[in-house]
């Protein structure tokens, strides 16, 4: 039977909606690896000054200020980096769930063509995990640190808690420590700056908003 009128304009707003959401999924991703190209190019540049900064002084007082200072810029910025990635990562997560919902409303006017649907058409966790490709078993596990380290906010995290490392490290040896201790100081450093951004992350992913709640969730499985 032909589609009414009510529906065909149904399924062109829904149409147009479903292209809405992914040139903005589309912007999200060229939002996020262009943060990641920002910070990549200005933490290669500030080891590029610091070289020359220690050829010209050979790594005298002069260096030890200039290093702490410019790769403290470069830790600031990496941190607010990853921030802008994992929300970046939360809006990514909204619009999923934005589709999934479309896809149930065009279910709902033409049912017979689900078994064509490759993605899900639920707004749930585990609808959102289908519909990027991961395992919804996997959803117990998405605050995970091996997960969380997988991720693009997870793998710049390392990248700026090593930055941290070697603040901690330069700061010991410009006081003068011994090798033993500036080794120490950068590895305490580097420690605590990871644990703390895996641990903001690791909440950021658990803290969903009340408007991401389930309108359509997943049906209950069936009991083997």
């Amino acid at each position: 039977m032909p589609p009414t009128r009510a529906q065909s304009e149904a399924i062109q707003i829904l149409a147009t909606e479903h292209w809405s959401l992914l040139a903005t999924r589309a912007l999200t991703y060229q939002e996020s690896l262009g943060r990641v190209n920002m910070f990549l190019t200005i933490l290669s540049g500030a080891v590029i000054a610091l070289a020359l900064v220690a050829q010209a002084d050979h790594f005298g007082p002069a260096f030890f200020a200039v290093a702490i200072f410019m790769l403290a810029v470069v830790f600031i910025t990496g941190l607010f980096t990853v921030a802008r990635l994992q929300t970046l990562n939360r809006d990514d997560f909204r619009w999923v769930l934005g589709m999934n919902r479309l896809r149930n409303a065009y279910l709902d006017l033409h049912p017979e063509l689900e078994n064509h649907f490759t993605t899900s058409s639920y707004d749930d966790m585990s609808g959102a995990l289908h519909t990027l490709g991961i395992d919804p078993v996997g959803a117990s596990r998405l605050g995970s640190l091996v997960h969380g380290l997988s991720t693009l906010p997870g793998m710049l995290s390392m990248i700026v808690a090593s930055v941290g490392g070697a603040i901690g490290g330069l700061i010991a040896a410009g006081f003068g420590a011994p090798p033993v201790v500036i080794l120490l100081s950068g590895l305490a450093a580097f420690v605590l700056a990871a644990v703390g951004m895996v641990v903001a992350l690791s909440r950021s992913v658990k803290r969903l908003t009340p408007s991401l709640g389930p309108r359509f969730p997943s049906p209950p499985k069936s009991p083997t």
